[in-house]
């Protein structure tokens, strides 16, 4: 890049090399798994099945979505021809300016596309050829082992995003350099709308599979969690690896897309007026900085239950990994405050980094406050189980409901920070204040992934165990490592929102900032705030908090709809002679080709609605409408995800504390309305919460890319006509939602 010194060349050629050395990691933790062993042939067949109904459902997944991407890949290259690119583009590329960035705006979002779709396929991939070996070690009685195994299985998918975020967001920069917000856009679209097929698909397999597997097999004929003579309990094992590990990690990869987008687009207006080009190498910078401290937290797992001071021992394997981000956090703070000081002479950059990460610990006990059974909620969804299904859900949505308001207050008051660091700036100094704490926030995304796959690995393992009944010491061992994966999941889910709701504020700032350039290079008023007094932006600001409500409905009336089939099926197989004896086996893989099938069922239309409503808004209402949309669809979005997760997080824990053997355990009255329960918020906290996360970033990315379209053509007939394509698409949406599923027999 010729604006940059050889110092600040260097500082890039180092990131890439941190990014390269993150994917070299990646590669040693999945030659680190498989070299271990994978037990008997008995639990070798029950994995079998649960990896060829997992990889069946991405095959099937990518493609349903392969025509979608082939579309939007021809859209977002005409894109440019009809508005042309920045006037940085022009200063670089000259005549040439509007070809090279629609051929790297597409090529950026083919890209970023394939980059989201390896997290999600390679990580669940790890993921799955790991849970079997966590069993083997669970097996030979070494807790240890199986939880190193779990763990590096884990921390494959966060490496692997890490690097690929890093490597794709670096490159396009020192390609494109201050044109590269025109093709950044591309890259955090493609990652963004993968991560939104993924997180919806995903979380309608793996909830439907749950709730018919339980309502049948628990709640009708009184089984336990994965007892091998329920059809659908390896369906339900399948979706714990495409919801919760494929699913989230794209939904973090695309995060960690977006902040880096619109750090960089902030940043590249912070350089034309100050002429300081450490605006856009700082975060670069951080994001290695990041990945450098991720590799050495997660090496460091395994060894703090034997740490030679006892003080900082840890005394189980949940202790061990909150350690390890500790450590990670300590390390990527003093060294962005070195960096941030003696590079830019900015301190106030690694404050806010610094607050970032303070944000991401402080979900960890404001989270685990709300859905741990160690406190007051809890306990009391707990004590409500003793009146019935009625008052233990109704005591749920208690739980989740405040958690909220207090998720939004921690949430404000980091954005707050930053209004308070730069108050006697102008505005773009705060709102690149933001885009610092997302930065921060996700600079330890090798550890947050790490722990949240860690999950599901744990979960399939003890899945595995159940089935092929291994012996107690085996089982505790199990059972210990998916209760500390039940906790990093949750907290993991609470992460995801916040990060979610910091890129989107980001992103809606870079929309603010993104909009005044162009009205300004038309000759036009820029827009510099959005003016919520006028009747345009009201009706924007209320159908954009409409959004979330829209999309939860129907993502769970999908859960529903999938659900229903599989109930059906898995009462049928119950009917087969043998198979209630535990004589017969029944076909698992009937019930995992009906939940794939099903999934695939509502998600073109789910996406539909995400991207077609904000562009009806902007193109019927104005632009600055447009941004009242935007700030509906963040307020509303981020209090139902939380409400949501929490609500069904509390549930679940609730349940899990009467199987422990309280309040009389399993098969008791309080246990029977906590499986209700459960089964109830197992479709909130898994599949609509967080699908509105991407929902919300994909809403953003569309309006960002829209918006020049918008304020050039706003009033025109060719403008009308393409809205109401656009209506008609979403109408045609919301009427496939609405289908009616077939009533149970």
């Amino acid at each position: 890049m010729d604006e940059l010194n050889n110092l600040e060349q260097m500082f890039l050629a180092g990131v890439i090399g941190v990014a390269i050395i993150s994917l070299i990691y990646a590669y040693w933790l999945w030659k680190a798994t498989i070299r271990e062993s994978k037990g008997d042939s008995k639990m070798q067949k029950v994995w079998n099945a649960i990896k060829i109904g997992a990889e069946g459902y991405l095959q099937k997944q990518l493609k349903t979505i392969t025509f979608v991407l082939l579309s939007l890949t021809i859209v977002l290259f005409l894109s440019v021809y009809v508005v042309p690119p920045s006037a940085e583009a022009f200063a670089r590329y000259g005549n040439n300016a509007t070809l090279v960035i629609a051929l790297g705006r597409t090529i950026a979002f083919i890209v970023g596309a394939t980059f989201s779709t390896l997290v999600g396929q390679l990580g669940m991939r790890v993921a799955i050829q790991g849970n079997i070996r966590v069993t083997a070690k669970a097996v030979k009685g070494d807790y240890n082992g199986a939880l190193t195994v779990a763990y590096r299985a884990g921390t494959f998918t966060g490496m692997l995003t890490d690097g690929l975020g890093l490597l794709g967001g670096t490159v396009i920069f020192i390609i494109f350099g201050k044109a590269a917000p025109d093709a950044l856009l591309g890259f955090g679209f493609g990652g963004t709308l993968v991560a939104l097929f993924m997180r919806i698909g995903g979380g309608i397999y793996t909830k439907a599979a749950d709730v018919g597997a339980d309502l049948v097999g628990k709640v009708e004929k009184n089984l336990p969690e994965d007892d091998p003579r329920n059809a659908g309990v390896v369906a339900d094992l399948v979706g714990d690896n495409v919801g919760d590990c494929a699913g989230m990690a794209a939904d973090i990869f695309e995060s960690y897309e977006v902040t880096i987008v619109s750090s960089l687009i902030l940043g590249l207006v912070l350089l034309h007026l100050t002429g300081d080009t450490f605006w856009i190498i700082y975060p670069l910078v951080v994001r290695a900085i990041g990945v450098f401290s991720s590799i050495i937290g997660t090496l460091a797992v395994p060894f703090w239950e034997k740490f030679p001071i006892r003080i900082f021992r840890a005394r189980d394997a949940e202790e061990a990994m909150f350690r390890s981000y500790e450590l990670s956090g300590i390390i990527t703070v003093l060294a962005a405050f070195a960096f941030a000081i003696f590079y830019a002479g900015e301190w106030k950059l690694a404050l806010l980094n610094a607050v970032g990460i303070g944000l991401a610990v402080v979900f960890n006990p404001l989270t685990s406050y709300f859905t741990s059974h160690k406190y007051k909620p809890v306990k009391e969804i707990v004590e409500s189980t003793k009146s019935g299904p009625a008052t233990t859900i109704l005591s749920g949505l208690s739980v989740g409901m405040e958690s909220s308001v207090w998720s939004v207050f921690v949430v404000s008051i980091s954005i707050a920070i930053s209004y308070l660091i730069y108050y006697t700036m102008p505005p773009v100094y705060m709102l690149y204040g933001v885009a610092m704490i997302g930065i921060g926030m996700l600079s330890l995304t090798g550890n947050n992934v790490a722990m949240d796959a860690f999950g599901p690995i744990a979960d399939n393992a003890n899945g595995i165990g159940e089935m092929s009944h291994v012996g107690k010491k085996a089982w505790k061992i199990m059972a210990d490592l998916d209760a500390v994966g039940n906790t990093t999941k949750a907290i993991t889910k609470q992460l995801a929102i916040a990060s979610a709701v910091i890129a989107a504020t980001a992103l809606f700032f870079s929309f603010v900032t993104d909009v005044g350039i162009v009205q300004t290079r038309l000759g036009l008023t820029p827009l510099t705030d959005i003016r919520i007094s006028t009747l345009d932006t009201v009706i924007g600001f209320l159908i954009g908090g409409s959004l979330p409500f829209l999309f939860s409905s129907y993502s769970i009336k999908a859960v529903a709809h999938a659900a229903t089939k599989i109930v059906e099926e898995v009462r049928i197989q119950f009917k087969r002679p043998g198979v209630m004896e535990g004589t017969v086996l029944p076909e698992y893989n009937k019930v995992v080709a009906i939940t794939t099938t099903a999934a695939q069922k509502d998600l073109i239309s789910l996406v539909a609605l995400s991207v077609t409503l904000p562009l009806i808004v902007g193109l019927v209402f104005k632009v600055e409408a447009l941004g009242a949309f935007l700030a509906g669809v963040i307020l509303v979005g981020q209090l139902m995800a939380v409400f949501m997760a929490v609500s069904g997080g509390a549930l679940d824990n609730a349940k899990k504390f009467i199987e422990d053997g309280n309040l009389g355990g399993k098969g008791s009255d309080a246990h029977k309305a906590s499986v209700e329960g459960d089964t109830f918020g197992d479709p909130l906290k898994d599949t609509a919460g967080p699908a509105l996360n991407p929902m919300i970033k994909v809403v953003n990315l569309v309006s960002l890319m829209a918006a020049p379209v918008i304020v050039q053509y706003q009033g025109t007939t060719g403008s009308w006509i393409f809205a109401f394509v656009l209506i008609a698409i979403f109408i045609w949406a919301v009427s496939q939602s609405k289908k009616q599923s077939p009533s149970l027999s």
